[in-house]
């Protein structure tokens, strides 16, 4: 067995799109190779990336692959052979297959005679298989924009293509991607080692030489190199210790190859500036992280991670640079908070009329207005809920939610739009409540995230969200395939994870209703975010497809309800008595869609005659008022439990019962009693749908 190492070297890669394509290039390359059968059974696949490259090496390819028998399939025998005799469909099928015609044979299917052949296909040497197929798998990578960077050439790439590596053990295959032949010659880091290249003289020892050119090609390797140096940095500073911001390890990991770190500080008067801005500066800005004294507070440091190494004296340079750039942007940052409180939120409502929501639609004033409208009518329901909230907070909230679009602050830190607003309605004495949900408004961002924290900012979210869906929705701009471009799917993720973590008492179709008067466009809106309740139960919440499914199946109108039957739905599906009823639901789904194909009535159950009938019929009649009492009380788990006790008399019906009997009378009256018990205990989920041994 055979190392198969193969990197491909670019320009920087946008540091968010590395992750992605390292794992798209390890599994195209496993899959080729699985499929060219030449990956052996014991064999191992690991991927490496750097901003400047992706690299995959596998151990354990076979040489070449093993010569396969294949059968093939040609014309009718009729087709083939008259009286006996090979006719030129048969000559022609014979040598495409490469066999003489007398080696034809004749192969009997459910559709007839047809001719066969047995063609033998001798293996082919890995290097010519991974030359001819490896660069079309590599083009094909996925990549969210594309660049031509070769003149009247075809190809896109992320980024131009510099250097190719590919090697089995340690010959070169002999292929080729954008112009650039393989071979054996990487890149070290671009300042560190220069320009000229780095031989490799094996897969195994791919690792090792780049990383004697300054280049550490192991992320994990990278990220725990880049956490030490925080920490070590950050001990510099009695009692201080630096932010945890996992995302910003991620893109730092992934602009770097070789990992430095240094710390920084600023004047002691920034911080009279909110942390949220000086943290967006730091962080989304200069790539800084944050570091906070022992109770979390924002500390005059900061704590750069660098892409190259030094000595003390440029260290000291590196450090000045740095915190000058980030003096000049807290400037900035405390100029336009100083300029914009000259102008109350209040006072910018009018000018959200010139500031543009949608084309089609109108502005940010528009939108206000019509969240006004479904706030309104989402707060009225929660009211009459008995849910308490302060109302002139939301309304106050919600008129105001959009103003900061108007100020200097979010124009130069775009990444603050709601936080700012609620920072200055807090600093403009508007009430903790209506800051808190203007600062809210956009949280949940993902599904990681936590929900707003007030009931006047999960209304507000609510509102907010919908109305820019149902807008979206009535233009004909919902998301098709995989384009969303108005990012409408991550808001209805948002309002499902609102609803499942929040105590609102709302339901899909009223968050639908509250936007929309339109029938067709709100059954559309409610399948939409149906489908993301589809998705929050299973990618969110693990349960599994076919638990989801039956629960959906059996309604799903409110999301803490669909929560608490799935969780039920899966507890109960380890039992073999539940798993059993499961399957004889299945069984009923079957018949009674046999029974319709077939028009035959379902009749009164009170006409069964057979005792396994009628003891069925009798105990689901006893237990269909405690299963719906249970139901009732959301005592899900209880109430499957009930339903699992049906197994036996289940089990004797199908076993001792013709279901369909030729007697008319008889086979309604057996088809009424099986959908009455299928009506009677579907209500927490559809059992038909659970996926059983």
């Amino acid at each position: 067995m055979s190392d198969f190492l193969f990197e491909i070297g670019l320009e920087e890669i946008p540091a968010r799109m590395i992750a992605g394509a390292e794992a798209e290039l390890g599994k195209r390359v496993q899959q080729l190779l699985t499929r060219e059968r030449l990956l052996d059974d014991g064999a191992t696949v690991k991927t490496f990336s750097t901003p400047r490259r992706l690299a995959v090496l596998v151990a354990g390819v076979k040489s070449e692959q093993a010569d396969v028998e294949e059968k093939v399939t040609g014309p009718s025998w009729s087709a083939a052979f008259k009286d006996g005799r090979a006719t030129k469909a048969a000559e022609a099928f014979a040598k495409k297959a490469g066999v003489d015609v007398t080696a034809l044979e004749r192969v009997a299917t459910p559709k007839g005679e047809y001719v066969g052949a047995t063609i033998k296909r001798r293996g082919v040497a890995a290097p010519e298989v991974l030359a001819s197929e490896l660069p079309k798998e590599v083009l094909a990578i996925y990549w969210a924009k594309n660049m031509y960077w070769r003149a009247a050439k075809p190809e896109r790439f992320v980024r131009p293509v510099r250097w190719i590596v590919a090697m089995l053990d340690a010959a070169v295959v002999p292929l080729e991607i954008a112009g650039i032949a393989a071979g054996k010659a990487s890149r070290g880091h671009r300042i560190l080692h220069g320009d000229h290249s780095v031989v490799i003289t094996s897969g195994a020892a791919y690792v090792d030489e780049l990383r004697a050119a300054s280049v550490v090609v192991h992320v994990a390797e990278r990220r725990q190199l880049i956490r030490k140096a925080l920490d070590k940095a950050t001990r510099l500073v009695a009692g201080a210790r630096w932010r945890e911001d996992e995302p910003l390890v991620e893109t730092v990991v992934n602009l770097t190859e070789w990992p430095a770190v240094i710390l920084g500080g600023f004047e002691q008067e920034y911080l009279d500036l909110p942390e949220e801005v000086l943290v967006t500066v730091m962080r989304d800005h200069q790539k800084y992280f944050a570091v906070e004294d022992g109770n979390g507070k924002l500390a005059p440091h900061f704590l750069a991670v660098l892409n190259t190494k030094a000595d003390e004296d440029g260290e000291a340079i590196i450090r000045h640079g740095n915190q000058k750039v980030l003096r000049a942007r807290f400037k900035d940052a405390r100029f336009f908070w100083e300029v914009d409180q000259k102008t109350p939120l209040a006072e910018r409502v009018e000018s959200l009329k010139s500031v543009t929501f949608q084309k089609e639609l109108g502005s940010y004033h528009w939108k206000t207005e019509e969240n006004l409208e479904t706030a309104s009518f989402l707060a009225e329901l929660c009211t009459k809920a008995g849910v308490k909230f302060d109302s002139d907070a939301l309304t106050t909230a919600v008129r105001l939610a959009k103003t900061d679009l108007t100020a200097e602050l979010v124009k130069e830190f775009t990444e603050l739009q709601g936080v700012v607003g609620g920072l200055y309605a807090r600093a403009q004495g508007l009430g903790e409540k209506t800051a808190l949900a203007i600062y809210d408004q956009y949280t949940p961002a993902s599904v990681e995230d936590n929900i707003p924290v007030s009931v006047e900012g999960q209304l507000l979210g609510l509102a907010d969200r919908i109305q820019t869906i149902a807008a979206m929705f009535g233009i004909g701009l919902q998301p098709t395939g995989s384009k969303d471009p108005f990012a409408l799917r991550r808001a209805a993720n948002a309002i499902v994870k609102i609803l499942a973590e929040s105590e609102l008492p709302l339901k899909l179709s009223e968050v639908a209703h509250s936007a929309l008067t339109d029938d067709v466009h709100e059954r559309k809106v409610l399948e939409f975010l149906t489908e993301r309740l589809n998705f929050y139960l299973k990618d969110v919440r693990g349960f599994s497809y076919d638990v989801v499914s039956a629960v959906l199946a059996s309604g799903a109108d409110d999301v803490r309800d669909a929560i608490a039957r799935a969780e039920a739905l899966s507890a109960a599906r380890a039992s073999a008595d539940f798993e059993a009823v499961s399957a004889a639901f299945k069984r009923i789904n079957n018949i009674l869609r046999q029974a319709a194909e077939k028009g035959f009535a379902v009749g009164s159950p009170d006409a069964v005659k057979a005792p396994e009938a009628q003891k069925l019929k009798d105990a689901a009649a006893t237990l269909a008022p405690e299963v719906a009492k249970l139901r009732q009380e959301r005592k899900y788990g209880d109430a499957l439990g009930k339903i699992a006790t049906l197994r036996p008399a289940v089990d004797a019906f199908f076993d001792k019962v013709m279901v369909l009997d030729p007697d008319e009378k008889i086979r309604g009256a057996h088809l009424g009693l099986i959908d009455g018990v299928l009506k009677g205990f579907s209500g927490i989920a559809d059992f038909s749908e659970i996926v059983t041994a």
